[in-house]
This record gives C-alpha cells, structure tokens and sequence, in this order.
C-alpha cells in the first residue's frame, strides 16, 4: 500500500473524511506533496488553457481541489481540536499556502483565458450563474493584484502572507485568554441567585479543570469555577446576585487579549494598517470601497444609509429601555450607579417581572434531542426535506459530533449530509458559532453528482449530570441559525461548484438564510414543537408561550444599537482610519459607541482585541451585513405572514417558493434577483423594524 493510499489527506475531495486518521504528523506528511501536485497541475494548465469554462474555470476547481480539501481540515481541526501541534503545523504550510494560492489569483495567463471566455463566443451560451463565477474571478483577480507590476506586486504577496498569520494568530490569542482566566467560588454565598442550571455549569467547568482531584463538584456543594466562555459568562452575569463578583468577571470578559501574553492590541494596529496599505496598492482610496466592491452594498454611502435608517428609530428607543431598567433596578434594590454589569442582571430581572418568566428556567423545557426534533419538523413541513440520524456510520473528530442525512421526503433522494459539533469545549475549540462545507454539490467530470457535505459549530451547554442539553432560547436561535446556512448550503440545485450553496453569494446576502429561520423560534406551534421539560415531558404551556411572545420586543432597541455600533465601527476602521478624528481603530470604536450606545464601554474594555469577526474571519468592512441581511431576512419571513402563517397549507406553498428560490440558486444570480424572484419586490425594512418594535 502506497503513503498516498494510507494518508487520509489524499482521499478524493468527494469523500467522508478519515478523522480518526487525521493527524498532525499526517498532515505534516502530506501538505508538501499536494502542494507541489497543485503547483504542477496549475503550471501545466497556464501552458495550455482552452478559453472556456470546462478548459479553464472546471480545470483551474479540479486542481486546486485536493491541496484545498486538505488545508481545509487542517483549518477544521485548527478550530474544533486546537493544539500546540496542530498550531505548528498551520503555522509552517500557511505561508506557503497563502503564496500559492494568490499565485494562482494573479496569474496572468489564467486572466487571460478568463477575459477571452469573457469576450469569446461561448459566453452568450454560458448560464447566467457560469457567466457570474467568470465575472466574479475576474474581479477577484483585480483585487488579487493580478495586474502590479515589480515591487508593488512583491510587496502585495508579503502583506496578504502576513495579514494570514496575523489573522490566525489573533484566532488563537482569544482562545488562549478565554481559558487563561477563571474565578472559583467555594461558599453558597459566591453562588446567591445561580439557579441550579448554572449552578451545574459552573461545577463541571471545576471538574474539567480539575479531571485528576479526588472528589469532583457537584451543584450543591461546589466548588464552581465560572468562566469567560460564553455558555457559562451569559448565565452568570444575569443570576448572581453578588455584584462585586458580577464586576470581576465583566472586566476579565471585556479586557480579554488586550494586555500581557496574549495582547492583540499591536495585531489590530498591523491587521488595519496592512489591509489599507493593500488597498492602496490596487487603487482604492481606503479597504472599505474595496471589500464593498464585491458586495450588495457596492458603496460605504450606502451602508451608512442603512445604518442610519435603523439608528434614526432604535437609538430613541434604546435610551428609553436604559432609562427605564435604571429605574426598575433603583425601585428594586439597586444601590449607588448602575454600571456594566449591572445591565445583564437587572434585564433579567425586569424580564422575570414584567412579563413573568426566567431566561434560564426555560431550560429544561429545551432538551438538545427535542429541539432538534422540533427543528427538523419545521424544515420537512416548510421544505419538504427528511433530516435523520446516521451516527456511528463515518468517523467524528470528537465523541459529541452527530452525523445526519437529508433526503427529500417524497421521493427518498439523498441531497446532503451534515456533522453536528453542538457543545462548549473550551480548552480545543473555539468559541462562537459557524457552518462550513466540506465539500459542495457538484457534477462532476465522471457524470456523476457530488452532494454536499456540510458542518455545524455550536458552544451550547454540554450535557450535565446525565442529562442531556437543556438549551436556553439564546442558543435555540443560534442553533436555527447555523442550519439556515447549512440549508442553503445543502438544499442547492446548482451543479457548478463554482456557484453553488453560498459559493458566490454576497458576503451581505449569505446571512439571509440563518437569520431567516431564527424568525420561526417564536411561533407558538414552533415553541410547543420544540420543548419537552426534561423531568416532566410537558411542552410549554400556553401561558408560558404568550409571555415569551409578549417579551419578544424586550430590550430590542438595546440589542439594535450594540449590533449598529459594531457595524458602524468596522466601516470607520476601514474606511476613516487614520484621521484626526479617529487616529486609530481604537478611537474609531469608542467613537461609535458613544454614538449609539447609552452606556459606554469601560476605559479598559478592549472589546476589538477580541473582535474576530473582523480581525480573524470574513466580516472586515462587512459586520454591516448582519443588518443588511436581516432587513431581508425579516422581509422574506413576512411573506409567511401575508400568505398565512397559521395556514399548513400556505405555509408550505411559501416555503417551497423561498426554497426554490433562496435556497435552490445560491450564487448563480444576483442576490437581489433571487429575492426578488422569491417576493416579487425589492425588500425593505419595515419588516425588520416592524417584529422589533422599532416603528
């Protein structure tokens, strides 16, 4: 048996990955070979391309794809099992990679064959979505630096290299001060007004920590270890009723990787710096207009628009609810100035007063097994698509991963499978939430359909004491939204890889889909479909739903002007620094927040430190589109409403049409012309300001 036949990182790119076989020390083995493979197979290619789009765009895919598949699942393990030796490993290929890879995007002759299909006498047979991945590539190539010449063109290839190993580095600095900071309670007193779910939480962050002690914690008597991890850090800024220990966490949450071992502060400096001096470089007065260039947006004025449309209804409003919950907490107890880490706690408490139930007590009502249930029936009765479990059936990279296909509920057609990681693993994985794809749909040269093959993250709550996760609504939503990704991802009919699921999707326009379904966790059928009280079997109570749905508006014009402040921040750094009103992106930040939020940061919050959307993944100049894409997101949803929401019937007709549309395209057309083949009109933000009690 050859290396090639016993490495998992030369299987096929169509293939279930070998996790159990995938390594450090194989990737180490293997990354030299398919990187000189591909650097072979491009170079033949620039000798002979055929100017179409089987001789030059399914060419250039097939080539690149196992150097690809490979760097893509050291990625993975990167985010899912980190380690010192995975880290070691994407610190030698990055570079390596990242110079290749903007090789191949500069290539003159390859750009050459792009523009002859361009102007050629294929291109009126081309499909509109093959006509858009060659326009696409052409642009990419533009922004790729494809035409610098000399030292410009030199200097370019060090800033992308570098700009890699800064983003990956600022990746890794977040984790390492995520877990590098903890605060062990050990009386009942630490732990006043931590109901038992958190209570829990905190006692098995102590057990992890403590895997060799003797005796391990439980609940009652402790000891509990809270962290900076989001799934215990939520909860217990809003249960504990010691503030002092509330004020200790909040200022180790919000200085995370700004100072000492892990300080990001010099790699946010460098990461702007770098990216405007990029921009100049290819003729764009700041990185903003480029990474817009490519977008729904087109313009920064437009963004701005946008976010100023939004801002002119939810900054009133987010003043009223501070001034309001200040109140509330003052008549309820609260001594002396409210603070930061007062807000969480008191909104809970209001929350619980005003409308009469407990974020945290919904947990048991939330099992993960029935939620998915509940999630699965949701998209079989809108898509007519059957999600069932295949576990034990390919390899996992972790124990807690679960493995699904999705088939067609009428006819039985395999369409897609998809792993689940769904739980908080703080010493290897890194926090947040996200889809991926393996692999996507594709037809391939023998004939022959690849499906995709999909993943989720999550950062829930593991299961504690036996039982099984009991989900707050917050992660409920987080989890409907990364399926929404994977439904487009999944429910593709576009062969051409190129275009298919969200390849070739406006970054502003792929947030469309998740946060559409995020849309559906409120509905009273949805909420009794989803929930099964852990200890009882009961699904919500009317009541319980009507207080859910009567709080749905609760603090939105809060939660609005946080996600506008980050918006509106992201596009300053991009665009305005430096100036002298925002000499860097530290100013640039405060700046917006003093804008929009009621109440400011603390002098040593270092919240960008931490920023990874912006300094780690794909939402540079682009936070906007969570926003921009939750105006339509809220407009598809209303369609449900016009047609009759309540109406099986209805529901399912507009379902089809939003998957025949939404889904099915991808990025064979524009984004606004998939919308608007799904509404029959432009969108526009009534709805989204509408469902928030914004109008």
């Amino acid at each position: 048996m050859t290396t090639e036949n016993r490495n998992p990182f030369f299987d096929s790119p169509g293939s279930f990955p070998a996790f159990d076989a995938i390594t450090p020390d194989a990737a180490r083995e293997a990354l030299p070979a398919l990187l000189e493979k591909a650097k072979a197979d491009v170079a033949e290619l620039e000798k002979s391309c055929i100017p179409t789009w089987e001789g030059r765009v399914a060419a250039l895919t097939n080539a690149m794809a196992p150097l690809q598949r490979a760097w893509h699942l050291v990625s993975h393990a990167l985010s899912t099992c980190n380690s010192d030796a995975w880290r070691s490993v994407h610190d030698e290929f990055q570079p390596r990679v990242v110079e290749f890879s903007l090789g191949v995007a500069q290539s003159r002759p390859l750009h050459a064959a792009l523009r002859a299909i361009r102007d050629g006498a294929e291109w009126n047979g081309l499909s509109e979505g093959r006509r858009r991945v060659v326009e696409t590539a052409l642009r990419d190539a533009r922004d790729a630096g494809v035409a610098l010449e000399g030292a410009a063109r030199e200097r370019f290839l060090e800033i992308e290299s570098r700009l890699a190993t800064l983003s990956t580095k600022f990746s890794n600095n977040v984790l390492d001060a995520t877990r590098a900071w903890s605060l062990d309670l050990t009386s009942a007193d630490d732990v006043a007004g931590l109901p038992a779910s958190v209570r829990q939480l905190c006692a098995a962050a102590w057990n992890a920590a403590h895997q060799d002690a003797a005796e391990k914690a439980d609940a009652e008597r402790g000891p509990w270890r809270v962290t900076l991890e989001q799934a215990v850090y939520g909860p217990f800024m809003q249960y504990s009723d010691r503030r002092d220990l509330r004020e200790a966490v909040y200022r180790a949450r919000v200085a995370r990787a700004g100072s000492g071992e892990f300080d990001n502060t010099p790699l946010v400096a460098e990461i702007v710096a770098l990216r405007r001096e990029s921009a100049a470089l290819l003729g764009f007065p700041d990185y903003a207009r480029l990474a817009l260039d490519s977008r729904m947006a087109k313009r920064p004025e437009a963004v701005r628009a946008a976010i100023d449309g939004i801002a002119a209804a939810a900054i009133p409003r987010s003043r009223q609810e501070l001034d309001g919950l200040v109140a509330f907490a003052s008549e309820n107890g609260h001594c002396g100035e409210f603070r930061n880490w007062d807000v969480a706690y008191w909104s809970r408490r209001m929350l619980e007063a005003r409308h009469g139930y407990s974020p945290e007590a919904l947990r048991p009502y939330f099992p993960f097994p029935r939620v998915l249930d509940g999630l699965f029936g949701l998209v079989r009765e809108l898509f007519g698509i059957k999600v069932e479990s295949c576990d034990g059936t390919v390899q996992v990279w972790h124990p807690d991963v679960r493995f699904f296909r999705v088939s067609d509920a009428s006819s039985g057609e395999t369409l897609a499978h998809f792993y689940l990681d769904p739980y908080s693993r703080p010493e290897t994985k890194r926090g947040g939430a996200w889809m991926d794809s393996f692999h996507d749909r594709a037809l391939q040269p023998d004939g022959t359909r690849r499906l995709p093959l999909v993943l989720l993250c999550c950062n829930q709550a593991p299961p504690v004491d036996g039982k099984p996760s009991q989900m707050s609504l917050s992660e409920v939503e987080t989890l409907f939204h990364e399926f929404g990704h994977a439904l487009q991802a999944m429910l593709t009919r576009i062969d051409d890889e190129e275009c298919a699921g969200i390849n070739n999707v406006e970054w502003d326009a792929v947030e469309l889909a998740s946060q559409f379904l995020e849309n559906w966790c409120d509905r009273p059928d949805i909420l009794r479909a989803l929930s099964r009280h852990v200890e009882t079997g009961e699904c919500l109570p009317d009541e319980l739903i009507a207080k859910i749905r009567g709080a749905a508006t609760f603090h939105q014009g809060l939660a609005t002007v946080r996600q506008l402040s980050f918006a509106q921040a992201d596009l300053d750094i991009h665009e305005r620094v430096p100036c002298p009103e925002m000499p860097d992106a530290e100013a640039a930040w405060r700046a917006s927040a003093a804008r929009f939020c009621p109440m400011q940061p603390l002098p040593e919050d270092r919240f960008l430190q931490s920023f990874t959307h912006i300094f780690a993944g794909g939402y540079a100049a682009g936070y906007y589109s969570y926003m921009w894409a939750d105006i339509l997101a809220h407009d598809a949803f209303a369609a449900f409403e016009e047609a009759g929401i309540d109406d099986p019937s209805a529901r399912a007709a507009t379902g089809r049409r939003y998957a025949a549309t939404v889904l099915a395209l991808g990025g064979s057309r524009a984004p606004a012309d998939v919308f608007r083949a799904f509404r029959g009109r432009d969108a526009t933000p009534e709805a989204l300001l509408r469902h928030k009690g914004l109008l």
